[in-house]
């Protein structure tokens, strides 16, 4: 019965609906993430558990394991590799039950700067939609993203007029979580 009501919560997702649902396959866990963990036939094991800021998450029996940064198969394979000291072949799962942690941050002269949790995959021109657009005072042409690399920032020119005009397009460039979009 839950296989069909799963079935059919699915098939009433409409074809566009379920193409634009984001990939995770690749998806690399961020600090803010919760992550559903279960065990198989171990009520006491399943957990909703937040990806804390040093990265880590905690289970009963394992403590903490590293979580930031890993795909989900390491975070299930870091777990099954714990709890093989309690039980053989253990069967678990991990999920991502809310991506919070992959953040950029819009300020300036736009209509509502602030913080945004997004899906991964958004890009120079989608963070300004946003922030819902520009003020009619933005300097369009000295757009700037600024980029932590390490322990230092890098500005990386963004020229509005360009983009919006289909030209060197290679600039409306991918942003990584703690990008900060400036309209001066």
């Amino acid at each position: 019965m839950l296989l069909l009501s799963v079935f059919l919560t699915f098939s009433s997702i409409s074809v566009a609906q379920q193409a634009s649902m984001p990939d995770l396959t690749g998806y690399r866990v961020f600090v803010g993430d919760n992550l559903e963990v279960s065990v198989w036939k171990e009520p006491d094991l399943q957990k909703k558990v937040l990806v804390r800021p040093d990265g880590k998450i905690s289970l009963p029996l394992i403590g903490d394991i590293d979580a930031a940064g890993k795909s989900i198969a390491d975070i299930r394979g870091s777990i099954v590799d714990a709890l093989q000291k309690y039980m053989p072949d253990p069967v678990v799962t991990v999920t991502v039950s809310e991506i919070l942690g992959y953040k950029v941050y819009v300020i300036g002269q736009v209509k509502n700067p602030g913080m945004y949790t997004v899906m991964p995959s958004i890009d120079v021109m989608q963070a300004l939609s946003l922030a819902g657009g520009t003020t009619a005072f933005a300097s369009l042409n000295d757009i700037i993203v600024l980029r932590k690399e390490g322990n230092s920032r890098k500005a990386i020119p963004f020229r509005y007029s360009e983009v919006a005009r289909g030209n060197n397009l290679g600039q409306d460039i991918e942003l990584v979580t703690g990008d900060v979009v400036v309209v001066p």
